[in-house]
């Protein structure tokens, strides 16, 4: 089965193996620090925890896209994949990230943290993408 011309199984490892490392980085390794950087308190997010439902969504959107892009380049290594998901990840996931960093009142850490995560994203989705031959 295919989604978009992307074999179904390899988007779901990429989309787990996405989720699982924002799970490691923001609940378990940092997730003091997050809260911490983004101003946040347990009580201030007492009643918010329905928008973790949402969080699946990103992971299968950035593997997804990152897919199509495997797809029309004719990528089958995860070093070329590894490439690829580099340069979306950076040109394109941080970049956009850079939007509430300049234009908003957030610390530089917060940026960053948030920064290697998204550019982890690209990667982790090209290299899973690649390796699995995804668009053959």
């Amino acid at each position: 089965m295919r989604v978009m011309g992307i074999k179904l199984i390899p988007l779901i490892v990429a989309s787990v193996v996405i989720y699982s490392v924002g799970a490691l980085i923001y609940g378990v390794l940092f997730s003091t620090q997050w809260m911490a950087l983004s101003g946040y308190t347990p009580e201030m997010l007492a009643g918010e925890q329905w928008r973790m439902a949402l969080s699946p969504i990103m992971p299968i959107m950035i593997a997804l896209g990152v897919g199509v892009l495997i797809k029309d380049r004719g990528i089958t290594t995860w070093m070329a994949g590894l490439r690829l998901g580099t340069m979306v990840g950076l040109f394109f996931l941080v970049a956009a990230r850079l939007y509430n960093f300049a234009y908003g009142n957030e610390p530089l850490g917060l940026l960053l943290m948030d920064s290697a995560h998204l550019l982890a994203n690209g990667m982790i989705a090209g290299a899973v993408l690649g390796a699995m031959k995804a668009a053959e």
